[in-house]
């Protein structure tokens, strides 16, 4: 009978498309609040493809960018962006290569924000393009993809890949616990080796993109790679730890090992960002030079042009203040204070590696030309759009894998939920070949007593 059931469990071609529809299913059903949650960020979503749509039929002109300042909030949005999906890889690291159980329970969370986040990265580059119906010229045989010679195919890779990476490790864990199975480690550990080097190239490519541009001197420094790195592993992580507060106040079950390691990881990697701009800081000024005027600019202004100033400063200050709260442990005793560090470390890192490294790379300009750059109305709606459509990804890939990797949703072979196809064990009262007949005394009937007849019955 077992050789049977075997036979008769249904394959891949049953199992997979059942898992996709109850995962429709499962991103869809939800509760009010969800429903109001989604409802709000399809509304902030569909103002952005509205202003991204009016941006491409008028044109780059609609923007505040102009040719001196032709990179603005896109890929500002973009270089941060790109830290947090590397981020991602600070719950990989212990749940997979120090076989953390607490930490492995909940990696999914990490690698299904890298898939959101590298999401968010594509579409901010997309928007950037005056002419996106021209992305075909970087498909490789139908355009010239220049590889290796040019860092952006590098970056098209790297990025590309890592997506591909986190789409097929947590596709196939999702895919297995719904079918009620043990993962197999060689379909998905080895990806996951390569996705935790791969998560670090996508940054420094990312930095050598900028650093390899010898006519911008702000953006010339061997400490721009690690800086992202540093930066990564504290945006990510944070980023983290509020999802898992978020995901504790709607009932999910998370213990606070996870938090705390993170927590630990981000009082590390904070003050070596810190260390790091401090560092870059001293040399600017302290040496001088023909190139410092980029920095003054961001820090102090520049003959009046002081547009940046407010943002840098902002940045410092939340990120001084974060690095405080972390390094007091009474602080971090209290989820509402790790909380709001998280808070003023992410929005931090998002001025200080968006406008404040983007911006100053082209003001001045190269022939010393003063023109400033401040994001308007289409650029905000735009970039905000992209963030609701990535949270929105971010929320419904939660919805679905959180139940399935809590053994809530499982597949149910037809042969058990369709009696017209189930195999029928023989019934209790029919034994099987070679076996003794088991009687059901419960269904059996009851013996007679020495008075002939059952107790408190008559005869």
């Amino acid at each position: 009978m077992a050789i049977q059931a075997q036979q008769a469990r249904p394959g891949h071609l049953v199992s997979y498309p059942r898992f996709l529809w109850r995962s429709l299913v499962m991103a869809t059903d939800g509760s009010l609040a969800f429903y109001a949650w989604m409802t709000m960020l399809t509304a902030v979503a569909l103002v952005g493809a509205n202003a991204w749509a009016n941006q491409v039929v008028d044109g780059m002109i609609v923007t505040n960018m102009t040719d001196h300042v032709s990179w603005g909030l896109y890929i500002a949005n973009f270089t941060f962006m790109v830290g947090v999906a590397a981020g991602g890889v600070m719950m990989v690291i212990p749940g997979y290569l120090y076989r953390n159980k607490e930490m492995h329970d909940v990696v999914i969370i990490g690698e299904l924000l890298a898939i959101a986040a590298i999401v968010m990265c594509l579409l901010f580059v997309t928007v950037d393009l005056g002419r996106p119906d021209r992305f075909w010229h970087l498909i490789p045989g139908l355009g010239r993809f220049n590889f290796p010679i040019s860092m952006l195919t590098w970056d098209v890779i790297v990025l590309n890949g890592y997506l591909l990476l986190n789409l097929h490790i947590c596709g196939y864990l999702l895919y297995i616990r719904y079918l009620g199975k043990k993962p197999e480690p060689r379909w998905y550990v080895p990806f996951v080796m390569i996705s935790i080097v791969w998560a670090v190239s996508i940054h420094t490519v990312t930095a050598f993109l900028f650093s390899g541009l010898g006519g911008r001197p702000f953006w010339k420094s061997a400490l721009l790679a690690p800086q992202f790195l540093a930066s990564a592993f504290v945006a990510g992580p944070a980023f983290l730890i509020l999802t898992m507060f978020v995901l504790r106040r709607v009932g999910v079950a998370i213990s606070d090992r996870p938090i705390q390691l993170l927590v630990q990881i981000i009082r590390v990697t904070v003050l070596i960002n810190l260390l790091m701009l401090g560092s870059k800081l001293f040399t600017e000024f302290y040496a001088g030079g023909s190139y410092t005027k980029h920095t003054t600019y961001l820090f102090f202004g520049w003959e009046g042009h002081n547009a940046l100033v407010p943002w840098i400063w902002t940045a410092i200050a939340l990120n001084l203040i974060a690095a405080v709260l972390f390094l007091l442990p009474a602080a971090m005793r209290s989820a509402r204070v790790v909380a709001i560090a998280c808070v003023l470390a992410f929005v931090g890192l998002w001025i200080e590696k968006g406008m404040g490294l983007i911006v100053p790379g082209f003001v001045p300009s190269t022939l010393s030309e003063m023109v400033e750059y401040v994001p308007n109305l289409t650029e905000w709606q735009v970039s905000a759009g992209i963030w609701a459509f990535g949270l929105m990804i971010y929320t419904v890939a939660l919805k679905i894998a959180i139940p399935i990797m809590r053994g809530e949703e499982r597949f149910i072979p037809p042969a058990e939920s369709d009696p017209a196809e189930t195999i029928h064990d023989p019934p209790a009262d029919q034994p099987h070949a070679g076996e003794a007949p088991v009687t059901d005394q419960t269904q059996a009937d009851p013996p007679e007593s020495d008075s002939g007849g059952e107790s408190g019955r008559g005869p």
